[in-house]
């Protein structure tokens, strides 16, 4: 039977709770969290304080609404602005992933939809976001974070997301943090054992994929103290196929009425022989060349109209398999009522094998555009934009990109807290984490000349639609791209990566209680995390192999049925088979070497080179202080702290080394204000950083040679000279509580942050060849504020049929700006550009409606973001730098029907609408980019308890 948890009434208190008298029951709902509702597990030093507590007992969440009523009092309860997702069964979280599950919190958006799975995650816009697992930070290789999308759903008791920071908590993370909270055996009495099946059919790549997932936990006592053992894993495999159009960028062209010694719509290049001023025009500006119907270029002095097209399109059909497993195993130990011992261990796996099947053709040949060019160029009207034309004997390929990931994280801890006396506690952690991620990619291109090409690059839906049509004169059908014989074996790409991360972390945490009147308890602690990260890489490459495609038929295969009818594009063509020749890659390898005199490595010679190492100290120590008081026959109450970081960064970079130093105090402080029992108003100031990745830190350039015809490759590099970008946050909330799982909130907040890192370009030489070279800086500052408004509702005493139901909603509105740099080619600053800032929509809501009644429980819902700032194209073209993300929105479905108390079935959806996410420069209409379809998922499951 589930034993219900004995709540703190509305109206009550925080002040009428005594944290210093301890019994056996709330003694270890106070060490252990794991029982509880508000507190952290209590080697949570970077989370809240545990006046907070008001849990009497051990508790089990079963169904939507009392996951909600959690929720609710975890809000209710914290000093901190927080929002909470409570599981609403072992083993049943609310969505198929965490991912999927935040996206409905209030401030949360998501993104990167691909591969069967949303893979990005903002709080109020930003990305900066500190990810803890049971209060300890996690990440991933040689990231600042883990990748969510890696811990499964089904491990997870409840996530927190915290919007304000207390001195107690890690001072990283200008978004926010995410706590991910796992079982332990003292969350149950006595024994406990659940085994979880879920089937997910995915749409687009017509497969059934499993997911298991089965905890057993079990308590007992002795005359040594109470036991514990939970043990709680999890496999999931994931089959995807997602599909994607895109128009390549723009660049000028001439237009029919060419200057002498030029050809009709030939295009213009940064730089050329023929014309004295260098470059001829500006690559990379904010909001592009001048699109305005004759717009002019300066060309030996004289002006030339111009227009504007694109030089490529390309589709993607990439498909691929995912597996993912995870262990969760926790062992506990209560001597007495004195002093609980926790040891834990946490480990997930990633291991991914993805196809990505490329179609690219060139669009910018001027060579052979017939007797009438002019007949089969379309313009946007009033612009100088090409919306539609025909190319001949243009130049494609395909590519068949075989990739292999593999990512292994273990993560170690132990944790001892003691309750010393009737008002002081005392509580030690360890952990040590190991995480690394490695890729190998193995591309094989095939090429031909094809007759001609038609293009038009947006028919009115966005989409990109293209063609290929014959040549009469021959017998071959160059029309099919099916036909092997059309194409030559190309180019060889050979590439690996490794990312590796380490970390050994200890810390103290006291909390003293003071009878001292209104000040509650005193809080310090001290940290310190010793991390290293390293990533190394091989490159290798070899040119045209020049063999028949058809000569080779294990070198090829054929796709089918792409793009489900959304455009006129080809939905058909051949490919070099990257399953094999990654399988045979050594065989492959020695084709190109005795063929064209390729030197590829083969065995043992095929390795990484370190690209860098870095060790990082940080020392933390804080001091904090809860405080309650009445004035006005009303409680005010809050958190005022300080904390201290000091980090110490050691780096080699091949040969060469860096170090850098940085050290601040950072001050926190929040209050709230009961303006009646179940209304409260709190207001919150904090600073945070957010550290620059080690990856950025690297100052080794990489340098790309032009694989697209623009005149000059590209080239990337680090900054070691990179500084902490910091941020000043405030909020301001107020909060009615209308029921146990019923509330209304509204907050506005504002973070200022200074020392925004941003790209600087310039124009360099490397051996003989001219790139445009990135790196980055703290060159800008920038602000983001905005409003949240969420809400909760289950009514109380609805009629007949009606009694279950309920809703979520919320609503967001960001508002941001950061200041860019503008850089000649020389990279010196000329100017500055205010824009958004990237990932941040203006508006974003979510609906869920909610219904549990008898054995019946469900819910519909629904999200929104607004078009939002996604990233920036390389600086090498003429279009508007930006690329824009249309607005995105999911409808997902989810019902449960419990058969007996143990044992339920489930049914899951998502993407019921097929929704086509879409990105454009600028202006949609004329500057769309790309089109992708993913793959709606139907999952049946059953979940049985005992």
């Amino acid at each position: 039977m589930t034993k219900k948890l004995q709540t703190w009434k509305s109206g009550a208190r925080r002040s009428d709770w005594n944290p210093g008298k301890f019994t056996r029951v709330t003694m270890l709902a106070l060490t252990l969290g794991a029982g509880s509702l508000i507190a952290q597990t209590d080697e949570t030093k970077d989370t809240e304080n545990l006046d907070d507590v008001y849990v009497l007992d051990v508790f089990e969440v079963v169904g939507i609404r009392e996951s909600y009523e959690k929720a609710v009092e975890i809000k209710r309860q914290s000093y901190q602005t927080i929002d909470a997702i409570v599981a609403e069964d072992i083993g049943k979280f609310p969505d198929n992933n965490l991912v999927e599950a935040l996206q409905r919190v209030t401030g949360v958006q998501v993104t990167n939809r691909a591969s069967g799975e949303i893979a990005s995650v903002s709080i109020r816009g930003l990305d900066d976001i500190t990810t803890t697992i049971n209060g300890r930070n996690i990440f991933t290789a040689s990231g600042r974070s883990v990748a969510l999308q890696d811990v499964p759903a089904s491990l997870l008791a409840r996530v927190d997301v915290y919007k304000t920071r207390a001195a107690e908590q890690i001072e990283t993370g200008i978004a926010g943090v995410i706590d991910i909270r796992t079982h332990r055996p003292f969350n149950f009495e006595g024994d406990r054992y659940t085994v979880a099946l879920r089937g997910t059919y995915q749409e687009q790549s017509d497969e059934i994929d499993p997911n298991v997932s089965v905890l057993a936990s079990t308590t007992w006592e002795n005359d040594l103290g109470k036991f514990g053992a939970l043990v709680n894993v999890s496999y999931a495999r994931t089959s995807y196929r997602d599909q994607s159009v895109t128009a390549g960028a723009m660049v000028p062209f001439l237009t029919e009425d060419a200057p002498d010694g030029w050809v009709p719509y030939e295009r213009i290049f940064l730089t050329d022989g023929r014309v004295t001023e260098n470059p001829i025009w500006q690559a990379g500006l904010e909001s592009g060349l001048p699109d305005e119907e004759g717009s002019t270029l300066l060309m030996n002095g004289e002006e030339v109209e111009y227009l504007l097209s694109r030089d490529a399109v390309f589709q993607s059909d990439f498909t691929g398999e995912r597996e993912r497993s995870a262990t969760n195993i926790a062992l506990q130990w209560a001597p007495n009522d004195k002093s609980v011992y926790t040891f834990e261990v946490f480990y997930n796996s990633y291991d991914n094998e993805s196809f990505n099947n490329l179609l690219f053709s060139f669009v910018d040949w001027w060579g052979d555009l017939g007797a009438d060019p002019s007949s089969t160029v379309v313009l946007y009207p009033g612009t100088n934009i090409v919306k539609e034309r025909t190319v001949g004997s243009v130049y494609g390929f395909t590519s068949g990109d075989l990739t292999v990931g593999e990512t292994d994280t273990y993560l170690y801890a132990f944790n001892a807290d003691w309750t010393i006396g009737d008002n002081f506690k005392l509580k030690a952690d360890a952990s040590y984490q190991t995480s690394e991620y490695t890729t190998d990619f193995f591309a094989m291109r095939a090429e031909r000349v094809a007759p001609s090409i038609w293009v038009d690059f947006n028919p009115g839906n966005g989409v990109t639609a293209f063609g290929f049509a014959d040549n009469t004169s021959t017998t071959v059908d160059e029309s099919d791209l099916t036909d092997a014989s059309l194409w030559t074996i190309a180019q060889l790409y050979d590439n690996g990566n490794y990312y590796k991360g380490e970390a050994k972390t200890i810390s103290l945490d006291g909390q003293y209680f003071p009878d001292w009147g209104f000040v509650k308890d005193i809080k310090f602690g001290f940290r310190a995390d010793d991390r290293n990260a390293s990533e190394g890489q091989r490159t290798a490459d070899a040119g045209v192999l020049g063999l028949s495609l058809a000569d080779h038929p294990e070198l090829w295969s054929v796709n089918s049925d792409f793009f489900d009818g959304e455009s006129d594009v080809p939905t058909s063509w051949v490919v070099p088979n990257g399953y094999y020749i990654m399988d045979h890659a050594d065989e492959i390898r020695e084709l190109y070497n005795s063929t064209i005199g390729s030197t590829l490595a083969t065995g043992s010679d095929v390795k990484c080179t370190e690209n860098f190492n870095v060790d990082e100290l940080t020392l933390n120590a804080y001091v904090q202080s809860s405080f309650s008081t009445d004035i006005a026959g009303r409680i005010l109450s809050g958190q005022i702290g300080f904390r201290y970081v000091d980090v110490d960064t050691d780096m080699v970079f091949g040969e060469g080394s860096a170090s850098a130093s940085a050290d601040k105090i950072l001050p926190s402080m929040t209050i709230s204000y009961e303006l009646m029992p179940d209304l409260r108003v709190r207001a919150s100031y904090g600073q945070t950083l957010r550290r620059p990745s080690f990856a950025n830190l690297n100052p080794n350039i990489t340098y790309v040679e032009d694989v697209t015809n623009i005149g000059y490759g590209t080239a990337s590099g680090g900054n070691p000279n990179l500084k902490p970008v910091e941020s000043k946050n405030y909020d301001l909330s107020l909060e009615y509580f209308l029921n146990s799982a019923s509330a209304l909130y509204v907050t506005a907040f504002q973070r200022d942050i200074e020392g925004l890192v941003v790209s600087y370009r310039k124009r360099v030489t490397y051996e003989d060849y001219d790139y445009i070279l990135t790196q980055p800086d703290n060159a800008t500052d920038g602000e983001l504020k905005g409003w949240e408004f969420g809400a909760i509702y289950f009514p109380e005493d609805l009629p007949g049929i009606l009694k279950g139901f309920g809703v979520q909603a919320s609503y967001t509105i960001l508002d941001s700006s950061q200041t860019n740099p503008i850089t000649s080619d020389s990279g010196e600053v000329t100017g500055y550009q205010e824009s958004s800032m990237f990932g941040v929509s203006d508006t974003s809501y979510s609906v869920v409606l909610a219904y549990e009644r008898g054995k019946i429980s469900s819910r519909l819902s629904y999200v929104w973001r607004d078009d939002f700032l996604y990233t920036n194209e390389s600086a090498s073209f003429a279009n508007p730098l930006g690329i824009y993300r249309k607005a995105e929105c999911s409808l997902d479905f989810s019902l449960t029907y419990n058969i007996t108390k143990n044992w339920a079935v489930t049914f899951d959806a998502t993407n019921l609408t097929n929704e086509l996410y879409q990105s454009y420069y600028q202006y949609s209409d004329t500057n769309n980019f790309g089109t992708s379809l993913y793959s709606r998922t139907f999952s049946i499951g059953t979940r049985y308890s005992f």
